[in-house]
């Protein structure tokens, strides 16, 4: 009796999203069948051949993985299931809800977002990773110089980072993620608030 293949959408999570895990491919042959590596003595036994070739049906998407297991820690190549693992073990501000594109890019500048990361233009890079549009970003502090001593200090004496995206529609940009992805990438010692308007119009009004 042949046992009927998943169908494609059978391997899906709701939503549309692949479900974890690799499946049996149709097709696929394994590249170190069981039955070559039996005792001579069942090389002529056709119920333990074909007993061991129903192994080599579970077995062979194992050793393909393992054939192509550096495409699965490259982001332009790996499984759309095994990318969300990738996002997790690399640290990324995501939630999944992004593109994919996004997520594959996002996993692949995480280590320079890293190096940056509590720096204004780590926040920056952050908030365009995540939303895809650059904040606008002010702070309390600040730089300056002067011809005598005792002169002013820059910026304001209260640390202070406020952070605003302009979108065309701001229902459409969850308020509360622009907070965790700000909380996540500015300074540890900076207050913040963050808000989310609306892109003004080319007349300003």
């Amino acid at each position: 009796m042949t046992t009927p293949q998943p169908r494609a959408a059978d391997l899906r999570k709701p939503g549309g999203r692949p479900a974890p895990g690799r499946g049996s491919l149709p097709g696929l042959v394994s590249a170190h069948p069981l039955g070559e590596q039996l005792p001579a003595v069942f090389a002529d036994d056709d119920f333990a051949l074909r007993f061991v070739s129903g192994l080599d049906v579970v077995l062979a998407p194992v050793f393909t993985v393992l054939d192509c297991l550096e495409a699965y820690f490259t982001p332009a190549l790996a499984p759309e299931d095994f990318l969300g693992w990738l996002t997790d073990w690399v640290g990324t501000e995501l939630d999944g809800t992004e593109p994919l594109a996004t997520r594959r890019h996002a996993v692949a500048s995480a280590v320079a977002l890293h190096r940056v990361r509590g720096t204004r233009r780590g926040l920056s890079a952050a908030v365009e990773l995540a939303f895809g549009i650059r904040p606008q970003i002010s702070e309390s502090g600040g730089a300056s110089w002067s011809a005598r001593p005792l002169g002013a200090f820059p910026g304001t004496p209260r640390p202070a980072l406020h952070v605003t995206l302009r979108v065309p529609g701001p229902a459409s940009v969850d308020p509360h993620r622009l907070r965790s992805v700000v909380a996540a990438a500015r300074p540890a010692h900076l207050p913040f608030t963050a808000e989310v308007t609306t892109t003004p119009s080319p007349e300003g009004t």
